[in-house]
């Protein structure tokens, strides 16, 4: 387990709860409040399966807000000697943890079916569990003015008054949101802080924040990484392929700087062909590759690297995405020889050289703490800007070494001008002769002496050579 900063997460935003049986509309509100699309929504019970954690900004005041799993049996929350590996139990059973940490619970029932018997089962949990002053009942699915008349019969519950609202259309969110901010009592000295200074607060700390998507194929050990990482059980593990349907977003501090980890769903090429929940997991994991700093590519080590590992690796290389091989399941190899394993992965990966290999296990936590420590060095060295002083010192002294190589015709080429153009990620350009070519190994000379002198571990580069107006891009990761 990492030592991750437990005073500093501690006093995090409040969190809010979202709870209700299945099939209410529980992830649709969430990505309504957050204004976001990030959980999975369908009409298929049980959809929701980890909860999904997000950050609502309202009336300048922010707070955490939790999508947690549908409740389908109660049975679940109550029976003891319960299967651990059976997934409805971990994902309700990871529901009711999350109703016992909330500052506000938000009770969500349905208008257009009524009220059932499980939500006054329902509502006879959430008081045992919940100070009824810290709840909050939401009518969902009031989609038109005549919708109201239903609404009404859930003053039975005793939750008080009954929030009506649309979480698919957005009506009545905002008064809702307007009574939350007043249930959490927000301090004082919040309210009067100047809104600009409040503002430029949180884009500082957007700026600042890392995000870090473990990713993989199914059962590779993913949410099992996650979990010992944070050294408690965030994510439902389970024998069973996509397990994990959708990103799970988890916001730690670690060493004093905001981390945002992103267990995804595994990639696999059969799955990005069927249909349903399984593609769209997919794609989801995907669109969270492409909004991260750095991936943990997580392989199961005591398994052959495969075409489909080779294929998402070129794809974290193409997004230009900065990433560490996770060699999991470390515990499974008998006879464990780094140096073996390590010429293993590079020989059937050539084109990933530069990425850090970490070997360990999730499941004894072997390793687990540098994993951090290596991605935040990582994420520093990918922001990392050089000067053109630099590198003008830095091709001086590497063309003395070897001379730029001529690619077509008979001329040598001189490099002209060598700078960076970009940070995060890093990319290059040097200029020759318009006449002049340069043979694409000596890019790769560049590359490597670039990493000998400056680092950038973990982070693919981007070399380009210009003649005058003419640009020929060219990768060599």
């Amino acid at each position: 387990m990492a030592e991750i900063d437990k005073k500093e997460n501690s006093a995090l935003s409040p969190l809010v709860v979202i709870f209700g049986r299945a099939n209410v509309g529980k992830s649709t509100l969430f990505n309504c409040l957050t204004e976001k699309r990030q959980a999975l929504i369908s009409n298929i019970a049980g959809t929701t399966r980890d909860s999904n954690l997000g950050q609502v900004s309202w009336q300048g005041h922010r707070f955490e807000i939790a999508d947690t799993g549908g409740i389908i049996d109660l049975k679940y929350l109550t029976k003891k000697g319960s299967s651990a590996d059976a997934i409805a139990d971990q994902v309700q059973r990871q529901a009711s943890q999350y109703l016992k940490r909330a500052d506000l619970v938000i009770f969500l029932v349905d208008n257009k079916t009524g009220l059932l018997p499980q939500d006054k089962q329902m509502a006879l949990l959430i008081k045992k569990s919940v100070d009824s002053d810290k709840v909050l009942l939401a009518v969902n699915k009031v989609d038109a003015p005549k919708d109201r008349l239903k609404v009404s019969e859930f003053y039975k519950l005793s939750f008080g008054e009954p929030y009506p609202l649309s979480a698919a259309n957005g009506s009545g969110t905002g008064d809702l949101l307007d009574v939350i901010i007043e249930k959490l009592k927000f301090e004082d000295e919040d309210e009067n802080e100047d809104e600009e200074k409040k503002a430029l607060a949180v884009k500082t700390a957007e700026e600042n924040l890392i995000k870090i998507c473990i990713i993989g194929k199914p059962n590779v050990g993913k949410s099992s990484l996650l979990n010992s990482i944070l050294g408690y059980e965030r994510v439902i593990v389970s024998p069973e392929p996509h397990t994990t349907r959708e990103p799970q977003h988890t916001k730690i501090i670690y060493k004093g700087r905001p981390i945002l980890l992103i267990d995804t769903a595994g990639i696999s090429k059969r799955g990005t062909k069927t249909k349903g929940l399984e593609k769209f997991g997919i794609a989801k994991s995907l669109n969270a590759l492409s909004k991260s700093d750095v991936a943990l590519m997580t392989l199961d080590i005591s398994q052959n690297i495969t075409h489909q590992d080779a294929k998402l690796i070129e794809e974290i290389v193409e997004a230009q995405k900065s990433f560490i091989f996770i060699a999991n399941k470390w515990d499974l190899i008998e006879t464990r020889d780094t140096k073996k394993y390590t010429n293993y992965l590079y020989g059937k990966l050539p084109f990933a050289h530069f990425a850090p290999i970490q070997f360990t296990s999730a499941k004894t936590k072997e390793k687990i703490k540098k994993i951090l420590d290596l991605a935040l060095q990582i994420a520093e060295e990918r922001k990392l800007q050089l000067s053109d002083s630099q590198l003008n010192k830095f091709l001086s002294r590497i063309v003395k070494i070897h001379r730029p190589a001529k690619g077509k015709g008979v001329r040598h080429p001189r490099i002209r001008e060598f700078k960076q153009t970009q940070a995060n990620p890093p990319k290059f350009e040097m200029k020759i002769g318009a006449k002049e070519d340069l043979h694409f190994s000596y890019l790769r000379f560049i590359e490597n002496r670039l990493r000998e002198t400056y680092g950038f571990l973990g982070t693919p580069l981007s070399v380009t050579v210009a003649k005058k107006k003419n640009v020929h891009g060219l990768h060599r990761d």
